[in-house]
């Protein structure tokens, strides 16, 4: 692994300063190629992508679960790959495994003995967690028992035992039914208060949109838009009135003014991109004087979703990329 020096400390005020990473699986296949991206303190932060784009291989290079090709930067100012660091970081792996025999309780305690907790202070951070994501009444059950979305209440309670600075989880809301996914949103929006940093890969779009502080997608091993939600999509906006009738023949004097047809057929939709409420005012006061009934005005943004299926399509073809896994050294 080549990475920054054994030893040496950040002071760039990162929580994750990534640089350079990258993994090839057999001499070939590229899984990662030249991540570069950066989390700050106390934020929620989400890493997205279509399938074989390399999410979980990142989690995993930074957990220290698989060795990068190559690696530098830092995770909470220690070097990639650095194991002390551990203590200080929660994990909740996409597919993770409770031995079926233990009980939700003796499952928190398992793992907070692996993270170091003491025995008394395991005891009560694990009735205190179970209680936090509503699993108190089934401490005392076998895991054998549990469904899948019990499984990752308990998943998230584990990822908090260390008391942890930074947590990483990979797909924290898989299998989990509406009601526990706002659940969820609440907790990390109670870690980020709390001042911990999250570290979320999801596929749930619109969970992310929600809740994360900023994002970044991957597609086919590099990251290709990293940034806040309201940064990607501000050269979305636009404001839409909708009325009723024909294309009037004034609009060609706004100027960036553009007309559609509606959905109906029978209303045409004018965009002001980029403008607000106000530079629609003077277009309302025109419509009203041709006395077109108006139906609707919206200032209106791309969707997180949006911005995902525009970044994962090629421009030229509208086609989705091939996942990163499948491009080998001499692939495009």
């Amino acid at each position: 692994m080549n990475s920054t020096a054994a030893g040496s400390t950040s002071n760039n005020g990162w929580c994750i300063d990534l640089h350079h990473v990258s993994k090839t699986y057999r001499g070939r296949i590229r899984a990662l190629d030249g991540i570069t991206m950066q989390v700050a303190p106390g934020e929620v932060f989400g890493l997205l992508g279509p399938n074989g784009a390399g999410k979980s291989t990142l989690v995993k290079i930074m957990m220290t679960v698989i060795r990068p090709s190559r690696a530098e930067g830092t995770v909470l100012s220690r070097p990639v790959g650095h194991k002390p660091t551990l203590r200080r970081v929660g994990y909740l792996p996409e597919h993770h495994r409770f031995p079926s025999y233990l009980t939700g309780e003796q499952v928190l305690s398992f793992y907070g003995a692996l993270s170091g907790v003491g025995r008394a202070d395991r005891k009560r951070r694990a009735a205190a967690l179970l209680e936090r994501v509503g699993m108190s009444k089934w401490r005392d059950m076998r895991i054998a028992k549990y469904s899948k979305g019990m499984m990752q209440r308990v998943g998230l309670a584990q990822a908090l035992m260390n008391d942890p600075e930074l947590v990483v989880l990979d797909e924290p809301t898989d299998g989990v039914d509406p009601e526990g996914r706002k659940e969820i949103r609440d907790l990390l929006a109670q870690l980020r208060s709390e001042g911990r940093t999250v570290f979320l890969n999801s596929h749930l779009l619109s969970e992310v949109e929600m809740v994360c502080n900023r994002v970044a997608i991957l597609l086919q091993g590099k990251v290709v838009v990293q940034g806040t939600i309201e940064e990607l999509t501000r050269g979305s906006r636009r404001f839409e009135i909708e009325y009723a009738g024909p294309e009037v023949n004034w609009l060609g004097e706004i100027v960036g003014a553009t007309s559609r047809a509606a959905a109906d057929g029978a209303r045409r939709i004018i965009a002001l991109p980029g403008r607000e409420a106000r530079d629609a005012q003077p277009i309302i006061d025109r419509l009203r004087a041709d006395q077109v009934v108006i139906h609707r005005c919206q200032l209106c943004v791309e969707s997180l979703e949006d911005l995902f299926i525009r970044s994962v399509r090629d421009p030229a073809t509208g086609r989705a990329h091939l996942p990163g896994a499948a491009r080998g050294e001499g692939a495009s």
